[in-house]
């Protein structure tokens, strides 16, 4: 029998009520396995109902409540790994190695969640004036939302729902339809924490779910990651309806190559980075820029190692990379590919053609290296989302700075050099949220800040680390005088209050 996902209201599962419902299917087959419900708008109403209604009381408990209560949440999502992870590589495909990660750095903000009552604490300043003190507190904004991706079903929501219990709020996620067995599973396991009814819910759906929540007067708050276009989109309708709103968009990450790199070290980090979890990642290297006279043994390098990759489902251990999500999505990326030449492009390994054994109707792509490729180039231009790498050569460290400094992205980037004055320089110059020194994909560690410039990146927050507790909180000023009883009345004085 099809599985069927059915939404989480109010510390239950919720079957669907509109009769409309998403398939979701095993990339590596390409068979439908499980039905998704898709909400209505009544059915998010009573999402967001839900949380309201638990936000009276939670918003109130205290901070020993809410972090025990995540302690106990992190135990068991640790003990539950390898169920969660299993759960991504049925829907998602990524090889089971790689959805383990995930998890893991999902609980680095479990970890994070935990200790927020440092985050917390507030300040105080004594005898600001005669008898007068100044308290700042930060306090929960009531009902927030998270709209996650398919590639990360486990982590991404993860960077959001912690931090925002933590801090007092309560929480509906739409997670995407493509897999979404992996946000319940995790719904039941704060349930079996002790987390009261209805301060976390899912809903799925698609569009109708996704701008309902964007106008719901309840929803103080908007959380979003997924491509650019989307990002601008939930960015301009939540903020028109008066919501705080972190959309992270679309990247199309560097890496530059200096002439001193270790060749065979950048290879390796390169082919990890562009192709682990099929290229599948916001945060993966699309685009190589090859400076001076490397290029042609720096392609060879990536190329050799490329080839060894063993593609397969994620199921089995030997894997190194799975399939694609959609076969809507595998054509789509092969589309680059096959169209690179015309674009003047130079075509050094072409994945589109591959198959596995027993699983031909897989969504499979295999491997794929673009050299020489133009600016121009749609290859280049676009975030492909999959296992394409582009090569790009540039004369100069200069040269190439300005042109990813030129990307209308913004996201991460890397510099692969053993001169320490270049990253230096580097690391100050070039425009994006992330930057790894030899080190491919700085994707940070939870107690710092994961987020973009430019089009990567839409609102004033990152997200996790201390802009995660920013955003879920208001500060509050509270000014207080306790006058000594000895002294009279104060009188009346209209002139501005100064402090004295």
């Amino acid at each position: 029998m099809t599985k069927i996902v059915n939404h989480w209201i109010g510390g239950k599962t919720v079957e669907g009520a509109s009769g409309t419902y998403g398939p979701v299917t095993d990339p590596a087959t390409g068979a439908v396995t499980t039905k998704v419900a898709f909400a209505s708008v009544d059915e998010v109403d009573a999402a967001v109902a839900a949380a309201k209604d638990a936000y009276r009381t939670w918003g109130q408990s205290s901070l020993a409540q809410r972090t025990s209560v995540l302690f106990r949440f992190r135990a068991l999502l640790d003990a539950h790994r390898d169920e969660i992870a299993e759960l991504i590589t049925a829907e998602h495909g990524k090889v089971h190695s790689d959805a383990l990660g995930e998890v893991a750095r999902g609980l680095e903000i479990v970890d994070l969640a935990c200790g927020i009552n440092v985050q917390l604490k507030g300040e105080l300043s004594t005898q600001v004036a005669s008898r007068v003190d100044v308290a700042a507190i930060r306090q929960p904004l009531g009902v927030v939302v998270g709209i996650t991706p398919f590639n990360f079903p486990a982590m991404v929501p993860m960077w959001m729902f912690p931090i925002a219990i933590a801090c007092g709020n309560t929480f509906v996620l739409k997670p995407s339809e493509k897999d979404p067995s992996a946000s319940v599973r995790l719904a039941e396991l704060l349930a079996e924490a002790g987390l009261p009814d209805g301060v976390f819910n899912v809903v799925h759906g698609d569009k109708v779910a996704v701008d309902r929540l964007l106008e719901h007067p309840d929803v103080k708050a908007v959380s979003f990651v997924g491509s650019t276009p989307i990002a601008r989109h939930i960015h301009t309708t939540a903020s028109t309806n008066g919501k705080r709103v972190q959309a992270l968009g679309g990247a199309k990450n560097h890496m530059l190559v200096l002439p001193d790199a270790d060749l065979d070290a950048a290879a390796d980090a390169a082919v990890s980075a562009a192709y682990g979890s099929a290229g599948e990642r916001c945060m993966a290297i699309s685009a190589v820029v090859a400076v001076g006279s490397i290029g042609d043994e720096l392609v060879e390098k990536i190329r050799e190692r490329a080839e060894k990759i063993k593609i397969g489902p994620g199921s089995d251990p030997a894997s190194e990379m799975g399939p694609l999500i959609t076969k809507v999505h595998r054509d789509k990326v092969a589309s680059y590919v096959t169209g690179a030449a015309a674009e003047g492009a130079e075509v050094v390994l072409d994945g589109t053609g591959y198959t596995v054994d027993g699983f031909e109707d897989g969504h499979w792509i295999g491997i794929s290296l673009l050299d020489k490729v133009p600016t121009t180039a749609k290859a280049y231009q676009d975030e492909i989302f999959g296992p394409v790498l582009c090569v790009l050569r540039v004369d100069t460290y200069e040269d190439g700075v300005r042109l990813i400094n030129d990307s209308p992205f913004g996201n991460g980037t890397a510099i692969f050099t053993r001169d320490g004055g270049a990253a230096r320089r580097f690391q100050l110059e070039i425009e994006a949220g992330m930057v790894g020194v030899n080190v491919p994909i700085p994707v940070p560690v939870g107690y710092h800040s994961f987020g973009g410039w430019k089009d990567s990146l839409f609102g004033d927050h990152h997200v996790y680390g201390n802009d995660g507790t920013h955003f879920y909180t208001r500060g509050k000023v509270v000014t207080s005088r306790w006058p000594d009883p000895s002294e009279g009345p104060a009188g009346v004085d209209l002139g501005f209050p100064r402090n004295h």
